[in-house]
């Protein structure tokens, strides 16, 4: 017998010991639903109500978890893509023994410092596998995390990664854009150790969905490449049934669990009043009637407690046998593992990195950033397999794919690249997903541009402190011909607001290097590497001079005699501030040359180094897109070089020269802000 067949088996024995059949235990969720959202006065008590069927099938005879070691690396994964019925994963992880969600916690649901936040939130409460609530995300980062578990069982075999990724959605999610992405790139990559729920109750928060959706998601499914089944979602067998289905498909499993919102609730089951509203006291007691549950709010009997304390050890077994097969691996491979699970960048990474940086710093090239990035790509890949990558079809523009990287594919999993098609929303969940369930360390490229498709993906990676890599090329009007529907001008104030977000904007093939390994070493921190379509020269340094980039911004030029004015350019606008400063020179004004490529880092540097960086003459700054947080580094009496709205289309050269921003252009603002300081003087 199977350690997952006996741990079936030990639960059905309790369960009959204690005479506790599935459905009280259902009960018991619904209960603390019902009670916390009271509690609360605020919360969702409907979803995890209708549910609590299907998800005690799940946890009891299924899901394959173990809440002593919640990270136990071959876990099934549970997500909660519907993230506003969270009461149902507290419930859940409180019943089945996760430590610290007490019943505390569970009476603080909603409140201030509590372990149950509105929302499930990753690495804020053990057992939440990744931070929901804006739908469709979780669904879409599920995808991710399904992909990571065949590309590491392709590396390291089943014996050592088995295991499955189960999401609970609704309409909610399925309505969103995101969702078709996903589940489009699933079915096409046949992701068969995925498998979705689906809340199919018909509600949503206006009303029935059938005022703004008519959709057939069970054909929908069946048209992306999924393996499609209906049940009851409140027949525990007909759920059984079917998830015991899905447990050897060849394809990714869709099953539509049709539900009664707010189930057990007499007068407002089945209506929107219980999706997003606690359902008010009276309604919580005649629930109680209804459900024969006649405990007070928050009390679990104790067989009750028992049953699900015995759904909660059955994954023990499982979790044993993995860490002897373990054991039993050559070390180098076990190593292997355990670094790759861990995140772990190989030494060898930096040295390549360290050695591509001399190449660059000796040859000087003038070059694209977007070349050197593939050309860091090609240093690194070779000796870093846990790195993996793609494009939103855009290999060729955004240099993502390093020579030596075999694509992913649904017959080979055991490459490194992936090609996610023109879905950039999906692929950035995605991408958050390979780094969430952890053994890869995951970038993806489009253009910068795009980044608006992936914004709300890339948010939730800073909101849970993921290194995610972001590859955005094209990062100006210096793309040229392409015209302002593809220059980004708002790109960079927009991310740059992100808390937990680290933008890149590197202005030589020096700083490109240096950028990577940054990101590289961000283990909590996501990074977006914004990179030029067109060549770039090398930035004048002495052979030994580091470039600043880790501290954000740094004088790259400083004139002997002391400054008259200071000129801060990021990316390609940084050579345009060295022109201007030569200009200068000539003119007897001096001109200290800033490079900031990244301002989030310059901004968290000890208060001298930004002053000693800035200096206490007038500041120009110059970066081709609009002025967002620049009045701070710039001071009242600052001047902003570069664009005020959208670009055009024509070569790269003339659009600076129509815009202004030029070095001609930032020699004439520095005598302007001269002259104003000498008549001040």
């Amino acid at each position: 017998m199977t350690p997952t067949a006996t741990a079936r088996t030990d639960v059905a024995t309790e369960t009959r010991r204690t005479n506790i059949d599935e459905r009280t235990m259902a009960n018991a969720i619904r209960a603390l639903a019902m009670d916390a959202v009271q509690a609360a006065n605020s919360g969702h008590p409907g979803m995890p109500m209708g549910m609590a069927d299907v998800a005690t099938v799940l946890f009891t005879r299924f899901l394959k978890f173990d809440p002593t070691t919640p990270d136990w690396p071959d876990r099934d994964r549970f997500v909660l893509s519907a993230g506003h019925g969270s009461m149902l994963l507290y419930a859940l992880l409180h019943l089945t023994g996760y430590r610290g969600l007490t019943i505390e916690q569970l009476r603080a649901f909603r409140q201030w410092g509590s372990l149950t936040p509105g929302h499930p939130e990753y690495g804020h409460t053990l057992g939440v596998e990744t931070t929901t609530g804006p739908l469709g995300q979780g669904l879409a980062t599920a995808v991710g995390m399904a992909l990571a578990e065949r590309m590491l069982a392709a590396r390291f075999g089943s014996d050592i990664v088995d295991h499955k990724t189960y999401v609970l959605c609704g309409d909610g999610c399925l309505m969103e854009g995101i969702s078709h992405e996903a589940i489009s790139l699933a079915g096409h990559l046949r992701l068969s150790k995925l498998i979705v729920l689906f809340d199919d109750n018909a509600i949503s928060i206006d009303g029935p969905t059938s005022l703004s959706c008519s959709d057939d998601q069970i054909a929908r499914f069946a048209a992306a490449g999924w393996a499609t089944r209906t049940v009851d979602g409140q027949d525990p067998e007909d759920v059984t049934g079917a998830l015991a289905a899905a447990q050897h498909s060849d394809r990714p499993t869709f099953i539509a669990c049709r539900t009664i919102i707010g189930f057990g609730a007499p007068n407002k089951q089945g209506s929107k009043d219980t999706h997003g509203s606690p359902l008010g006291t009276e309604e919580v007691e005649a629930a109680r009637e209804t459900l024969g549950w006649p405990h007070a709010a928050f009390e679990i009997p104790e067989e009750v407690a028992t049953a699900w304390s015995a759904a909660g050890a059955r994954g023990s077994v499982a979790r044993h046998d993995w860490q002897a097969r373990m054991m039993k691996l050559v070390p180098c491979i076990r190593r292997q593992f355990e670094d790759a699970t861990l995140g772990v960048v190989p030494v060898a990474a930096f040295e390549a990195l360290a050695q591509l940086r001399a190449t660059y710093q000796r040859e000087q090239p003038k070059r694209a950033t977007r070349q050197v990035s593939q050309q860091v790509l090609d240093a690194v890949v070779p000796v870093a397999p846990n790195l993996v990558g793609g494009s939103a079809d855009l290999t060729s523009s955004n240099l993502t794919q390093a020579k030596l990287q075999r694509p992913v594919n649904a017959s080979d999993f055991a490459g490194s690249y992936i090609h996610f098609g023109i879905r950039e929303h999906g692929m950035a969940a995605a991408l958050n997903g390979l780094a969430v369930h952890g053994g890869f360390i995951p970038y993806g490229g489009t253009f910068l541009v795009f980044s608006d498709y992936s914004r709300p993906a890339i948010r939730l990676a800073a909101l849970m402190r993921l290194r995610v890599i972001h590859v955005m090329t094209h990062d100006s009007i210096g793309l040229g011909e392409d015209g302002p529907t593809h220059q980004p001008v708002e790109h960079l104030a927009s991310l740059r607001t992100i808390p937990n977000l680290l933008v890149f904007r590197p202005a030589d093939a020096v700083e490109t290097v240096e950028a990577w390994e940054l990101a590289l070493e961000a283990t909590h921190t996501p990074s977006v590497l914004c990179l030029t379509r067109q060549a770039v020269p090398a930035l004048p340094r002495s052979e030994d001079m580091k470039a600043g980039v880790a501290r954000g911004a740094y004088v790259l030029h400083e004139p002997d005699g002391g400054r008259d004015i200071t000129l801060i350019g990021t990316g390609s606008e940084v050579a345009l501030a060295l022109a201007a400063s030569r200009s200068l020179a000539d003119q007897n004004i001096q001109a200290a040359v800033v490079s900031a490529p990244c301002f989030t880092l310059f901004a968290r540097q000890p208060r001298d180094y930004q002053r000693a960086v800035l200096g206490s003459a007038p500041r120009i700054g110059i970066e081709a897109a609009i002025d967002s947080d620049w009045a701070r580094w710039l001071g009242p009496d600052g001047i902003f070089i570069g664009m005020t709205g959208f670009g055009a289309s024509a070569p790269a050269e003339r659009l600076y020269a129509e815009f202004g921003i030029t070095s001609e252009a930032v020699v004439r603002a520095a005598h302007d802000l001269v002259g104003t300081q000498a008549q001040r003087g």
